[in-house]
Parts: structure tokens; sequence; C-alpha cells
């Protein structure tokens, strides 16, 4: 409560810093790339990955340094991946939602997600953003049959150098309340784990733009992913 009123009464300036880091924060492309495929060698795997601009990979130039091909890289000796990238810049949990109910029903052997930060900047409310996810992973599995959901936490956006405080410090604190609901009712869920990237360093790698993930942190983001689906898969063969 406190961090919302005092959120209430920087609102001005809030405002105005929101107005600027979006008039001068560069916008950087989508990375090339294929987004739906084949790769790798083994075991057959189905992976679908969605989300905003980071699971599309923006802050690096090719898939392959991306999400999806950081993920495949440290697959791709244990499994034959066939994999699905669904992804835009700017995508809240919301319009992920919409995109989704769109898409015929398949199934999946893992989804990875990457949603939130553009749903901290918007005016939706905590509440009406758990919502939001708690549909998402129930389409997941009721739709995709998804037998595991890697939910990535909303990344630590008080690290972001392209916002100035005191605007940093309001995104971060609501990107905390954020990731502190989702942790409770993730962990309350079989299927589903959280993947957080928050980084011990003092200098995060960043992209260029300072918003948006550079190619470590992709590099680190693929490789825990694939630890995770390994894990899963390995305890769940039998």
């Amino acid at each position: 409560m406190d961090g919302y009123l005092s959120g209430l009464a920087l609102l001005p300036i809030l405002l105005l810093q929101g107005k600027q880091v979006r008039r001068q924060t560069p916008v950087l492309p989508e990375p090339v790339g294929p987004r739906i495929g084949v790769g790798g060698h083994g075991k057959p795997l189905k992976l679908l990955i969605v989300g905003d601009s980071a699971a599309a990979g923006v802050g690096t130039h090719q898939q392959d340094t991306a999400l999806l091909g950081q993920t495949l890289e440290h697959l791709k000796q244990s499994f034959e991946v066939s994999y699905q990238l669904i992804a835009r810049s700017g995508a809240t949990t919301a319009e992920t939602l919409t995109v989704l109910e769109t898409l015929p029903s398949q199934s999946f052997d893992t989804v990875i997600t990457s949603l939130g930060v553009n749903d901290v900047t918007s005016s939706v409310t905590l509440s009406t953003w758990r919502q939001q996810q708690a549909m998402l992973r129930s389409l997941l599995q009721d739709k995709f049959n998804a037998k595991q959901a890697i939910i990535t936490k909303v990344p630590p956006m008080h690290r972001f150098p392209a916002l100035p405080n005191p605007l940093r410090w309001y995104l971060g604190d609501r990107a905390k309340r954020f990731n502190d609901i989702l942790t409770q009712d993730v962990e309350l869920e079989h299927r589903c784990q959280l993947l957080n990237l928050e980084i011990a360093e003092k200098h995060i790698p960043m992209a260029s733009d300072g918003f948006h993930p550079g190619p470590d942190i992709y590099h680190r983001w693929g490789k825990r992913s694939a630890y995770l689906i390994k894990r899963f898969h390995c305890e769940h063969s039998n």
C-alpha cells in the first residue's frame, strides 16, 4: 500500500518520465531467424515459447542468440525439438491470451512464457494481472496440453539503466509485487515452474537500449530453461 500511495503522490513526475523514456529510448528490432522448425537429435520434444519482446529476442540480432536459439543450443544433444515462437514487442498478458485463443488446439511438451514488463508499465491492476496469468496457465494446459510450463518471472526493473528515478523505483516495486503474487500461485501448480532471471552482478549485461536483455542474459536464460526441461522430462520419463 505504501508503494501505491507513493506512486499516486509522484504521478505527475512518473508520467513525465514515462513520456521521456518512450521518446528517448531507441526502438530495437526483433531478431531475424526462423520461429518455427525442428532441430537437434534425440527424444522428440515439442516446445512453444510465448510472450513479449524478450521472448522474441529483442536486444540481439539473430534468433540463434536469443532465448529460442539458446534454449535449442542446450537441448540439441538430448532432444529433437519441434519448436514454435509466438512473441511480439509490446505484448501484454491479455493480448497474448487473445492470440493463443485464436490458434488451433495442439500439444506441447514444454511451454516457456515471458510476460509482465508491459503489464507493469500499463495501468492493469495486480488483481487483474493475477487473473490473466491464471487464465494463461489454464489455457496452456487445457488447450495446448502442456506437460510443463516454465513461467519466467518479471525481470528486475529496478535495475533497468534506461529508467530514471523515481520511475525506476516505482516500476521496480510494482514488478516485485507482481512477482510475489506470481510465486504464490505458481508454486501451487505441479505442472508449472518459475524461472528467475535475477542476476547478482552489479552491472547487468543489458542491450544497448538499457531496457532489454543482452546476448549474455539470453545465454543464461536459455541454459537455465534447458536445464529445467531436461530435469522435468527425466523425472517424468517413466
